[in-house]
């Protein structure tokens, strides 16, 4: 992560999520496969290809050391979602509008944060040509099953964004 100015202070910038695991055919067997379903993140700039060379280089090479899987080596696939990651650049008049919006509603100056997670920014950012920000919610637990937002800062999120819009595209009278 010290390669990335983004991510430096992230405590951990590049989720492994393993997210689903499945194996065994009845509870009284040892189970004859085993199959985990994994999520893997890369740093802006990454290739998610050349990621995946090196997971299938360090897997082959744990693989060779162990007597069963050197004879019965894993399977790897990508049946998932796996984008490059993005980070906002050359956005500094929309940050510049929303930090006067954010401090107008909420009384204090708007924090920027990296995070470990895709956004629908992403698309916009890296094959768009259009800087996007992501602005929301107090969140917690996000993708848990307890994940849940702070209702009186999606107000406030809301009248921010309100006065977002009206700054960046203008306002015309109502007849």
């Amino acid at each position: 992560k010290k390669d990335y100015p983004p991510f430096q202070n992230h405590p951990h910038p590049i989720n492994f999520n393993v997210g689903r695991i499945q194996g065994g055919e009845w509870t009284s067997s040892a189970p004859s496969a085993c199959a985990f379903e994994v999520r893997v993140a890369v740093f802006p700039g990454q290739s998610p290809a050349e990621i995946c060379k090196e997971f299938e280089a360090y897997i082959a090479d744990v693989s060779a050391r162990n007597p069963f899987l050197a004879k019965n080596p894993p399977r790897i696939s990508y049946p998932g979602f796996m984008q490059e990651g993005y980070h906002l650049t050359d956005a500094d008049q929309q940050e510049a509008i929303l930090g006067k919006c954010h401090a107008e509603v909420w009384g204090d100056k708007l924090e920027e944060h990296a995070f470990a997670a895709t956004t629908d920014a992403r698309p916009f950012g890296l094959y768009g040509n259009c800087p996007t920000l992501v602005y929301g919610p107090y969140c917690r637990n996000p993708h848990a099953f307890d994940e849940c937002v702070d209702l009186e800062s999606v107000r406030k999120v809301t009248k921010t964004l309100a006065l977002f819009i009206a700054d960046w595209c203008g306002v015309e009278a109502m007849r």
